[in-house]
């Protein structure tokens, strides 16, 4: 739809059992941007874009991630820390609560959709207290045309009311905040947080189980994008290693930058309609696409402004986690309609904070296995309270919290089509080289990007021994030679200038690996174990 113009459709919410309210339907993001700053919510940046406080939780809360365990989900779920069980009768007695206080307050409606392949689309209906959040809606999911509008029929519902407060002993929550899937009623239900990351999630978490349930396709935390002669790349990784940077790339078409799913027909599709970046240190000249999208229609998440609305993109006193949202038309070079044919290339990014693991490397297929069941990269120092060095972190399929179903059920899938396409895999260590977080460097990002042009332009060729080097602790194949990147920083061992402290500092990652990997060894096949580091440390 375009942008400027609100849709002339009314509505009525009594089938959530909302009535006597004023309801906000459709509206453009210019208006939400409008009431955002009329009612003192949010300033304007001086590029235009929308600038908000989240308030209390400024990132996602993991722990009051609940899914409503019925007949549905009761068998299929990975039940645990990641997929915690909530009762039906108590969402039901939750959920009335939280309609009951919606009732009082003016609200905004936003119908949508997720998935841009038309098989796999799913209508979406997203209800918010906060006009902002609709405006978060608007550019993070797919937009409907008038014509769409017309019979739209949404197949699951978004609730959203951050200014409810759960009552935890009452209503069966970990404390006052919540985000409860309820796969039966088809509905994600958030209260108490105005962090928006949660309202995208919920959906792209109800799709990681139905998608690959359903409808027999691999629903991927990653980015994507395509080439010139239309062979599309794929980028899994957690936050903060680049995913979002490096799929935005001048010489590629963006298919998109967090949520995908690849079809049985072996093309791949974004689930959204926008793009969700963080900030952190954002700069014109290293990330020029992400930069340049920040204006009239973007949103901004807990940045700091100066007198003039300028956004001081290195100041976390708010926090790390510093967003912005845009719809996916604010960078020019996109793939449209977001789908992309005949996958070749999988690049899984970590940030390895203790500087070990080469700057890329390529996988046998256990070894991608292995890695993607893994999902490895390293917390720093100072980025939580009580972390004075780097720590491992691991997430299964590069997404744990996202995955409903256990992570080899994905990693099946996964394996199944990297073999029947054929495709490339390459571990990119984007986090430390020269020596641990603290003692080394971080890994330049032209480098990373030379490494992956040439991976993708078929550079770094077939695996050799003239052209590779297998890791002697982590036996992954690094190349010897990269255009573009000097030869002593493919070689992490190298650019330490301490053996001894390096093999050390090795093994320790290594064991972590495996350690991590031990309750996964039941459910993986020999070939997938043997992917992993096979020398142990004395």
């Amino acid at each position: 739809m375009n942008s400027s113009t609100p849709s002339t459709k009314s509505i009525a919410l009594e089938t959530y059992g909302i009535a006597n309210t004023k309801i906000h339907y459709q509206l453009s993001p210019s208006r939400l941007h409008e009431i955002t700053v009329e009612k003192g919510m949010g300033t304007t940046s001086s590029t235009g874009a929308l600038a908000i406080d989240t308030g209390e939780f400024t990132g996602r809360s993991p722990m009051d991630r609940f899914i409503v365990k019925d007949d549905i989900t009761a068998d299929k779920i990975w039940w645990g820390n990641v997929n915690i069980p909530f009762e039906s009768e108590k969402f039901d007695a939750l959920y009335n609560k939280v309609i009951n206080y919606l009732n009082k307050r003016e609200l905004y409606v936003r119908d949508c959709f997720a998935c841009a392949d038309d098989d796999y689309r799913m209508n979406i209906r997203v209800i918010t207290e906060y006009p902002w959040s609709n405006m978060f809606a608007y550019n993070m999911f797919l937009r409907p045309t008038e014509e769409e509008l017309i019979d739209f029929d949404p197949e699951w519902t978004v609730i959203n009311a951050p200014g409810f407060m759960a009552n935890a002993k009452e209503d069966g929550t970990r404390q006052h905040n919540f985000a409860i899937l309820n796969f039966t009623r088809k509905i994600v239900l958030i209260g108490g947080t105005g962090y928006t990351g949660e309202i995208k999630k919920g959906i792209f978490s109800a799709l990681n189980f139905i998608l690959p349930v359903f409808k027999n396709c691999l629903p991927m935390h990653c980015s994507a994008n395509v080439g010139e002669d239309g062979d599309t790349a794929i980028f899994f990784g957690l936050s903060g290693t680049g995913k979002t940077t490096l799929s935005a790339d001048p010489h590629r078409k963006l298919i998109g930058d967090d949520e995908h799913g690849w079809t049985k027909e072996n093309t791949v599709f974004n689930f959204e309609g926008g793009c969700y970046a963080k900030v952190i240190n954002l700069s014109e000249e290293n990330e020029p696409e992400i930069y340049g999208a920040i204006k009239k229609g973007a949103l901004l998440e807990n940045v700091i402004l100066d007198a003039n609305g300028v956004v001081d993109f290195a100041n976390t006193s708010i926090t790390q986690n510093t967003r912005v949202s845009y719809p996916i038309y604010n960078i020019d070079n996109i793939q449209v309609p977001s789908i992309g044919k005949n996958p070749r290339n999988i690049f899984f990014l970590t940030a390895d904070a203790f500087g070990v693991l080469p700057p890329i490397s390529k996988l046998t297929p256990s070894q991608a296995a292995y890695h993607f069941i893994s999902g490895y990269t390293a917390k720093v120092a100072g980025t939580e309270a009580g972390v004075v060095e780097p720590v491992p972190s691991f997430s299964a399929c590069f997404g744990a919290p996202f995955m409903p179903l256990h992570p080899t059920k994905y990693a099946e899938m996964l394996s199944k089509k990297m073999l029947d396409a054929g495709v490339n895999v390459w571990l990119v260590n984007t986090g430390w080289t020269g020596g641990p977080y603290g003692v080394g460097t971080r890994m330049k990002l032209k480098y990373t990007r030379a490494m992956i042009h040439a991976a993708l332009s078929g550079e770094l060729g077939l695996y050799s021994y003239d052209k590779y080097h297998i890791h002697s602790v982590f036996g992954v194949a690094q190349p010897r030679e990269c255009p573009g990147v000097p030869t002593s920083v493919l070689s992490p061992r190298a650019t330490w200038n301490n053996d001894e402290a390096y093999y050390k500092t090795a093994f320790k990652l290594t064991n972590a690996f495996r350690e991590n990997f031990k309750k996964f060894e039941a459910y993986a096949n020999e070939e997938i174990r043997r992917g992993g580091p096979q020398r142990y440390a004395f």
